[in-house]
C-alpha cells in the first residue's frame, strides 16, 4: 500500500510540474500571439468596403433612391473620412477640383480636375490628404468633403440586359487610376448631361420603363467614354509612340536573353508591368497604335523569330520551341502553321 502511495506521489508531481511548464509555455505562447494579432491589427490600414449602393449613399449621407444605382452630387454629401475603399459595384467619379492624390495598389497618383476615374467590382483605391490638402478640400476633424460627381451601379441592375451581355467591352472599368480619363470642357457637359439624366430618371416613380432608361443612358455614356479614350490616345500620339518603340526593344531583348527557357513565352501582362500599366490599357494602347491586340503582337514577334531560327539546321524543331519559350513542341507546330501556312518542318524544306 505504501509502495502503490508512494508511486502516485510520484507521478503525482510529475504531472503537476509537466502542467506548470507546459501550461506556462502554452499561456505565454497565446499571449504573445495575441499580442502580435494585436499589433497586426493596430499597424494594418483598415480598408472601408461597400457592398450595396445603399452603403455607399449612407457614407455620404445620400438618400437612397433606388437600390441598384446612384448619383450623387457631392456638393450636397456630408464630410466622409477619407481612406482605402472596397468597392463591390461599377464606379465612375468625375473629379471638378485638384484633391489630393488617388492611392491605388502600392503609388499614388495625381487626382486632377476634370478627371473620370472607373472602378470595377473588387477592386481597391484610397484617398491619402496632406495637411494642405485637406483644408484645400474643406476637411474638417479628420473628414473631408470631395468636390465633383459620382455613378455607381451595382451588377445586379444590368444583368439580363444588352449592357450586362457587354460590360466586359468596357475595359477602362480595369484601368488603373493613373490611366483615368481626361476629358475637355465640352467632354464634361456631356457626362453631366447623361448623369442628369439619369438622376432625373430616378426621382421618378418607378414602372416598367425605368430600368430600361436607366441601363440605355448609362450605356450610351459609357461609349461616349470609348470615344472620349480614344481622344486621349490619339492626343497622346508621341507619348504612345515612344512606349511601342520600348516594347518592341523589349520583345527583342527577351528573346535574345535566356528568359524564354526559364520563363516561357512572354505574355501582355509582363510587358504591361514594365511600362507601369494594367494589361488592358497596355492592350487597348496597342491596339488602337498598331491593328493589333498586344497578344496578336507578341504571336507576330515569335513567329519572325521562329523562321530565323528554323534556317539553322543544327537544331531541331523542338529545340526551336523549347528556346522560343514553348512547353510543347506541338503547340509551336500548330500556332506556326497557323501564321505561316506551313509546319516548321516544311517551312526549313521550302527555304
Amino acid at each position: 500500500m505504501s509502495v502503490i502511495g508512494s508511486r502516485f506521489k510520484k507521478q503525482l508531481y510529475i504531472l503537476l510540474n509537466a502542467y506548470q511548464y507546459y501550461g506556462s509555455v502554452f499561456i505565454g505562447a497565446d499571449i504573445a500571439l495575441t499580442l502580435s494579432n494585436q499589433k497586426a491589427k493596430n499597424t494594418m490600414e483598415e480598408i472601408i468596403k461597400f457592398n450595396s449602393i445603399c452603403e455607399y449613399n449612407e457614407y455620404y449621407g445620400i438618400n437612397t433612391e433606388h437600390p441598384l444605382v446612384t448619383v450623387i452630387d457631392f456638393s450636397k454629401a456630408q464630410p466622409a473620412i477619407p481612406g482605402k475603399m472596397n468597392y463591390g459595384f461599377y464606379l465612375v467619379v468625375l473629379k471638378d477640383v485638384k484633391c489630393g492624390d488617388m492611392h491605388y495598389g502600392k503609388h499614388y497618383y495625381d487626382y486632377q480636375e476634370g478627371t473620370l476615374v472607373f472602378l470595377g467590382p473588387g477592386q481597391v483605391a484610397g484617398r491619402a490628404l496632406t495637411k494642405e490638402e485637406k483644408a484645400n478640400c474643406e476637411a474638417e476633424n479628420g473628414k473631408r468633403k470631395p468636390k465633383g460627381y459620382a455613378l455607381a451601379f451595382h451588377p445586379d441592375l444590368i444583368k439580363g440586359t444588352a449592357l450586362g451581355s457587354k460590360i466586359s467591352n468596357y475595359t477602362f472599368f480595369s484601368y488603373q487610376v493613373n490611366e483615368a480619363l481626361h476629358i475637355s470642357d465640352q467632354e464634361r457637359e456631356i457626362v453631366l448631361d447623361s448623369f442628369s439624366k439619369i438622376a432625373f430618371e430616378l426621382k421618378q416613380a418607378i414602372d416598367k420603363h425605368s430600368k430600361t432608361l436607366i441601363v440605355s443612358t448609362i450605356e450610351l455614356f459609357l461609349n461616349y467614354c470609348l470615344r472620349f479614350y480614344d481622344r486621349q490616345f490619339i492626343t497622346r500620339d508621341n507619348q504612345n509612340q515612344g512606349i511601342l518603340n520600348r516594347f518592341e526593344s523589349l520583345l527583342n531583348d527577351y528573346f535574345v536573353s535566356g528568359d524564354p527557357k526559364t520563363n516561357g513565352l512572354p505574355s501582355v501582362g509582363y510587358f504591361a508591368t514594365e511600362f507601369n500599366l494594367s494589361s488592358n490599357y497596355f492592350g487597348d494602347l496597342v491596339k488602337k497604335e498598331t491593328g493589333k491586340t498586344a497578344q496578336e503582337y507578341i504571336q507576330t514577334k515569335v513567329i519572325d523569330v521562329a523562321k530565323e531560327r528554323i534556317y539553322d539546321t543544327t537544331k531541331s524543331v523542338s529545340q526551336v520551341a523549347y528556346e522560343l519559350g514553348f512547353k510543347y513542341p506541338s503547340h509551336f507546330t500548330r500556332l506556326f502553321k497557323q501564321h505561316v501556312g506551313h509546319s516548321p518542318n516544311d517551312y526549313r524544306m521550302l527555304n
